[in-house]
């Protein structure tokens, strides 16, 4: 049931628990079986777990149809720079869309313009003498696309179901991308042994069971629109409300310097072939370790939700990060470096979870589309700004002062920001915002303080 606060004509100001519900304790008490039961996050679930999947689907088999086409490297480059500028480019105005729009139908429409290019691959993979240049423009339409679904998607996960499944929810919709990152690549991998076609079908396949379960979802009950007509101060709101709210900027701004340093992705080829001496599958281990950890701590988190000290198990789960990413540069044994990436896995969800479940409850529901879109482009960011920090610093250093001095740089941030931002530290339950930060919030998206 929504509540209005008077003296403000159609602004929501309350939501109570899910209808669902008997109880908002009862609600609380749900396991990650239950919440699964629920239909809305069901849908919600498949559809981020079957567009996930296909996606880095793509990445293998565009990678290495290409690969074998062209056997050019600059080739393999160019797929990360196309993907990369739709991110970028699109981020704000997909944010925009997502809250002046209805977020099922944004969905649906991705889905349809996503549904093309598996198929339009499908039959790039059985013409002889493809045009490259094909190949490009089918990822350049997929990139465009999923930067509209992604913060169409996140800012569906409150309104949908509730703030007392919220913390669960994000802990297991998180989980479902990471099993897409460690099944996804491995399920590739073993079709492509069938033809490039069949990875092309099975991705197809995964699309069109997103949009269905897109088509499938119902309203949401505890949705909020704005009325505000559209312009460049709405577009760039999302950036405004961050940035004159310490808690958001705080969080985000953290998560962006411990992506940025941390990251180890684009030197786990040097580590595995040179200093632990082992082959592919052991690149694979080490590729995959991160996601084996993340999913554990979503489970853990699942079934036994943070309800106190959130603000200092998120500094705990970036040190954690810090911690194991520099154990990882120590290491020279196989087995104790998958056990430190696992290590770093772990404590990423755990920080990625809480954050994520602070920022989606401080927020305006019709606010929330354009912060996931700054928050998407903030991780496209130092993700992608990381992996080049990490080769120039290789090569100041070497790969193992490289991982040494991101891991170290990591707990510098975290030192700094539990000095710089002491709101954060004083967070407890993550799914009860404070109250005096409330007039704050409303201020920085352009509001009237409620009365």
């Amino acid at each position: 049931m929504l509540t209005v606060r008077p003296g403000i004509p159609g602004t929501i100001r309350s939501f109570d628990p899910e209808p669902m519900s008997p109880s908002a304790p009862a609600a609380a008490r749900d396991s990650a079986l239950d919440l699964l039961r629920f239909r809305p996050f069901r849908l919600l679930f498949t559809i981020r777990f079957a567009s996930q999947t296909a996606s880095q689907m793509l990445g293998v088999v565009v990678g290495w149809h290409i690969y074998n086409v062209t056997g050019s490297a600059l080739d393999l480059g160019l797929i990360g720079l196309v993907q990369f500028l739709p991110a970028v480019l699109l981020a704000l105005h997909a944010g925009q869309i997502a809250d002046r729009h209805d977020r099922r139908r944004i969905l649906r429409a991705c889905f349809a313009v996503e549904l093309s290019v598996p198929f339009g691959f499908l039959v790039l993979a059985n013409t002889s003498d493809p045009p490259l240049t094909l190949f490009y423009v089918l990822l350049l339409v997929n990139a465009s696309a999923r930067a509209f679904e992604g913060p169409a998607l996140q800012a569906l996960l409150p309104s949908m179901v509730g703030r007392e499944r919220l913390s669960r929810a994000i802990a297991l919709s998180t989980s479902a991308q990471k099993l897409s990152t460690l099944l996804g690549p491995s399920l590739a991998g073993v079709i492509y042994l069938l033809g490039a076609s069949v990875d092309y079908a099975a991705c197809l396949a995964l699309i069109a069971l997103a949009a269905w379960s897109a088509v499938l979802l119902p309203p949401p009950p505890f949705a909020e629109r704005g009325g505000r007509k559209a312009d460049l101060g709405t577009v760039f709101a999302g950036l405004r409300l961050i940035w004159g709210t310490p808690v958001l900027l705080g969080l985000m701004s953290l998560d962006l310097l411990a992506t940025f340093f941390g990251g180890v992705a684009a030197l786990l080829p040097i580590f595995a072939k040179d200093i632990l001496e082992t082959g592919p599958w052991g690149f694979g281990l080490l590729r995959s370790a991160p996601a084996v950890g993340a999913l554990l701590m979503a489970l853990v988190m699942s079934r036994w939700p943070v309800r106190h000290a959130a603000g200092r198990l998120i500094f705990a789960g970036v040190a954690a990060y810090g911690v194991f990413t520099i154990l990882f540069g120590l290491s020279e044994n196989l087995v104790l470096s998958v056990i430190c990436m696992i290590g770093v896995g772990a404590g990423d969800m755990l920080s990625q979870v809480l954050r994520q479940t602070i920022i989606q409850l401080r927020i305006p529901d019709d606010m929330r589309g354009r912060v996931a879109a700054v928050s998407g482009l903030s991780v496209h960011v130092g993700a992608h700004l990381g992996q080049f920090e990490s080769g120039v610093t290789a090569v100041w250093f070497g790969a193992i002062g490289s991982v040494l001095f991101g891991g170290a740089a990591v707990l510098a941030v975290v030192a700094t920001w539990m000095h710089k931002f002491p709101e954060l530290r004083r967070i407890d339950a993550p799914d009860e915002p404070d109250q005096p930060d409330a007039p704050a919030v409303r201020l920085a998206a352009g509001r009237p303080p409620a009365r």
